[in-house]
């Protein structure tokens, strides 16, 4: 788990440095660019059954394409995001705990390849897009938490990584990571504006994700602001 860690880590450096360097790298093309950059911050709402797990987060992304036109454009994409429980949502772990004083999170890690349909102005410009990759979903809890028996299989359980049996957490387990990945899908819709000289353009963008992960598939909305060439 460690080493899956330090990967991940190594990923989102990468790409936080690469993308700026992607995006002033092109030659002064203006709106006949042949390449495609972009990074964004992104605002996270789970929704779904992940709603009742965990809340709001945050993260980035930043992807690279290329543009068969003005209209069609294939984007791969990078994109991470952090989320936290919801207020309550570990209660029926910290009740067998018997302490309040139990933390955790969850990252979002998907690695994409998207189609993009853009309808651009001059200034402004709307776009629908989507695609589909590798999802990663790896949970984090501040102490371990014996499952016991007897122990009602809430969600909460199977997101941090316990499984259950005829609606009863089986027991022996105290996972304090816990990892899944899947093949998911995604889709949405953009906006931009054009910001100073032609290509560059600011877009912010609402994007659905969802991806069928072990115990518990994830589901959320990803709110991305950010710059795009």
């Amino acid at each position: 788990m460690q080493i899956c860690k330090s990967k991940m880590r190594k990923i989102i450096f990468l790409a936080i440095v690469l993308t700026p360097l992607l995006l002033q790298a092109q030659e002064d093309c203006g709106d006949e660019c042949k390449l495609n950059t972009n990074l964004a911050m992104i605002i996270s709402a789970p929704v779904s059954s992940s709603a009742q797990v965990v809340g709001t987060g945050w993260g980035i992304a930043g992807g690279a394409g290329y543009n068969f036109n003005k209209r069609n454009a294939i984007v791969g994409e990078f994109m991470w995001n952090r989320v936290y429980p919801s207020r309550g949502a570990l209660q029926p772990l910290q009740t067998v705990l018997q302490s309040k004083d139990l933390h955790g999170n969850t990252d979002f890690y998907a690695l994409t390849a998207n189609y993009r349909f853009e309808l651009r102005g001059r200034f402004i410009g709307t776009y629908l897009i989507g695609g589909g990759g590798w999802y990663f979903r790896n949970t984090w809890l501040s102490t371990e938490v014996h499952s016991g028996t007897g122990n009602i299989c809430t969600p909460v359980w199977r997101w941090f990584g316990y499984t259950c049996t005829s609606g009863i957490v089986d027991p022996n387990q105290p996972p304090v990571t816990s990892s899944s990945n899947a093949l998911g899908a995604n889709g949405g819709i953009g906006f931009t504006a054009r910001g100073g000289e032609a290509p560059y353009r600011f877009y912010a963008e609402a994007r659905y994700h969802y991806a069928p992960t072990k115990n518990m598939s994830t589901h959320f909305i990803a709110v991305s602001l950010g710059i795009r060439y």
